[in-house]
């Protein structure tokens, strides 16, 4: 198990003028794509030096965020890759942000199986990788991570490389067994509606909790970009999944975490883990590195809550790095 080092020129090409994290920016383009059942989902694409010339790209980015999250969130980070001269694609899941609901209300997160996330995935990644430069690399948080990781493993994508923003690879609770919890989820699914949240959100339904940042990030700037998102665009606002999603989620790790899966992919693997995330397990993330053959791992400590990418600038900065010293040894190798 590899771990980067050092500042990398390729993240010194992007860092220009400051972006603004409020903004589309006027080179990136938002639309639709279809799933083969018709559902449309949104996606947004900067061109990156493939526009003018594909020779010169150095490759491109395919990024899918976690639960109940939206692409704007991440638009600092994409912004600064097709600067850095990717072509950078971002993505919806179906039913969450701007791409509809798929429960009883517009707020909670419902999904039947993670098998329809994966489906899509591999639907849209043939299309993708198609029309677009190589290297192909994929990038996830949180659940996003965990769909990727087992779209790799399940050999239904194939990118040059995968990065994991603090992956949802088992997530954080109490200290009981994986089956036991799972036991759990699904009895709360056959005694009640399973499209039902699993989780109190607030007293007015789409408010944001007041504890919420501490889940999520150090930084107030950054945090605040997310609220006046939500507010710019109420579509994107998500409370707490449903119980059928949490049963379904246990049930996705636990395929995860067959013997013989991570250990026979060999995708190169870079993962962002963070010692204090309260959402999602980081000694998964930790098992995970030493099971992929080709695994990086970049630890953080009480400077990082979960998301890492939308963290203080000292963290941020770290976690930037690492990515890009990632990239250029993929595309030096390609």
């Amino acid at each position: 198990m590899e771990r980067p080092s050092g500042q990398t020129s390729e993240r010194a090409d992007a860092m220009g003028d400051p972006i603004d994290r409020r903004v589309i920016p006027a080179h990136a383009r938002e639309t639709f794509w279809s799933t083969p059942d018709g559902y449309q989902i949104r996606r947004i694409d900067w061109p990156g030096a493939a526009a003018s010339d594909p020779g010169s790209a150095r490759g491109s980015i395919l990024f899918f965020p976690g639960r109940g999250d939206n692409y704007e969130k991440y638009l600092e980070t994409l912004e600064e890759l097709h600067r850095a001269g990717w072509r950078v694609t971002a993505s919806d899941w179906r039913g969450q942000a701007g791409s509809g609901r798929l429960g009883n209300d517009p707020v909670t997160g419902h999904i039947e199986d993670f098998s329809v996330w994966l489906d899509d995935l591999a639907h849209f990644w043939t299309s993708w990788k198609a029309s677009t430069p190589g290297p192909h690399i994929l990038v996830g948080h949180s659940m996003g991570g965990h769909l990727l990781t087992r779209a790799v493993v399940e050999r239904r994508v194939d990118p040059d490389g995968l990065v994991l923003s603090a992956p949802m690879l088992r997530m954080a609770g109490p200290p009981l067994p994986m089956a036991v919890q799972h036991v759990a989820a699904r009895l709360m699914c056959r005694i009640g509606d399973p499209m039902r949240p699993a989780w109190k959100w607030s007293e007015k339904p789409g408010e944001v909790p007041a504890s919420r940042q501490a889940l999520l990030t150090h930084d107030d700037e950054r945090y605040a970009d997310e609220l006046w998102w939500r507010d710019e665009r109420p579509e994107l606002v998500m409370g707490p999944g449903s119980w059928r999603w949490v049963e379904r989620a246990y049930a996705s790790t636990r395929s995860l975490e067959t013997p013989g899966g991570m250990e026979r992919a060999g995708t190169p693997v870079l993962i962002l883990s963070t010692r204090d995330d309260r959402l999602v397990s980081h000694q998964a993330a930790v098992r995970a590195a030493t099971r992929f053959p080709k695994a990086e791992l970049v630890e953080f400590g009480e400077d990082a809550h979960h998301e890492i990418l939308r963290e203080t600038d000292a963290v941020r900065d770290r976690a930037m790095d690492a990515i890009f010293a990632f990239l250029g040894r993929i595309s030096s190798a390609g």
